[in-house]
């Protein structure tokens, strides 16, 4: 079965929405958001802290993504969940399958907003053995706000960015203790507020110069190994260890298209936004991103024969960044 819209917008994250939030309301046509899980919102879904929204409006994360998924719902865009896109079809045509089975989506334009995610503890290559008990930030949050979860009791935490603050807070929320902080870095990568609060009132331990060097435990995980700078090593006993930052892309289909990344990618009518081309970036960020892509887009479907501006063509994105999110 094929459908056709006037955008398609791959990702209901910030950026996503706020993208088609603009151009539904521009008059665009039909808009169409899709998201492979089950609730438009991106990351915000399962931070329940708050940093969201503005100084007068201040947001949780779950309070953002509901605002962010209703002012797109309110301009007439379609969010459809629980899609997942599997691969193009054509050159504005990307193949879909969700519970209702594959369908093909024809768009005169297509704008890329997979976002990005934390490398796993394999793709950081940390040896040991392999118990329950590892999570990265987004599984930890997703484990204990979405699906009420137990997680363990004794947590270390893997980075000294925001991020890995924000996955300290979860582990608090979930009635665990954070035994200590673990970086190889000089010093926290986050604000002198809150890296004080942790320290002082938390009494959360900074290990700085320190590098996890293997798992221990067999089903359940019973101790990290580290190693200082000066060479000596020491186990952490913990049931849980948390690996947070270290964002990469989410760029499956942008690669199946060999597509270089940049705002207007290599492909015309192909556009990408979010942190699919600024992993780790704050959700404000993204959705301010999206907004302002919106214009880039409708000037295309106005003119689809316009040349694209030559920095963004020449101009790939990154494909990793220890930039933290909020």
């Amino acid at each position: 079965m094929t459908r056709q819209v006037d955008v398609l917008v791959v990702g209901a994250g910030p950026a996503g929405l706020a993208a088609a939030a603009r151009l539904a309301a521009g008059g665009a046509g039909r808009v169409e958001v899709l998201d492979r899980e089950q609730r438009a919102g991106g990351v915000p879904r399962h931070c329940a802290h708050g940093g969201y929204g503005t100084w007068l409006h201040p947001l949780t994360g779950p309070g953002y993504a509901r605002l962010l998924t209703d002012a797109a719902l309110r301009t007439g865009a379609v969010v459809r969940t629980g899609v997942t896109a599997l691969d193009w079809a054509g050159p504005l045509a990307v193949t879909t399958v969700s519970r209702d089975g594959p369908q093909t989506v024809e768009a005169r334009a297509v704008i890329l907003a997979t976002g990005a995610r934390e490398r796993p503890r394999a793709a950081r290559l940390v040896p040991g053995t392999r118990p329950a008990g590892v999570y990265t930030t987004g599984e930890l949050q997703q484990a204990v706000h979405l699906y009420g979860q137990r997680i363990g009791t004794r947590a270390v935490i893997v980075g000294a960015e925001g991020v890995a603050y924000s996955a300290a807070d979860t582990v608090r929320a979930a009635d665990a203790d954070v035994v200590a902080m673990v970086t190889e870095s000089d010093r926290a990568r986050t604000t002198r507020l809150r890296a004080q609060d942790a320290r002082l009132r938390r009494r959360v331990p900074l290990l700085t110069g320190t590098a996890v060097v293997e798992l221990l435990g067999h089903g359940r995980l019973s101790g990290v190994r580290v190693r200082h700078r000066d060479g000596r090593t020491t186990v952490l006993a913990c049931d849980t260890v948390v690996f947070t930052g270290d964002f990469v892309p989410e760029d499956e289909l942008a690669r199946r298209g060999g597509l270089t990344l940049a705002p207007e990618t290599s492909r015309p009518g192909v556009f990408a936004v979010g942190g699919l081309l600024h992993p780790g970036e704050s959700a404000g960020a993204a959705a301010r991103a999206g907004a302002r892509l919106a214009a880039t887009v409708q000037e295309f479907l106005n003119d689809p024969c316009r040349p694209a501006p030559e920095a963004n063509r020449a101009a790939p994105s990154r494909l990793s960044s220890n930039t933290p999110m909020p």
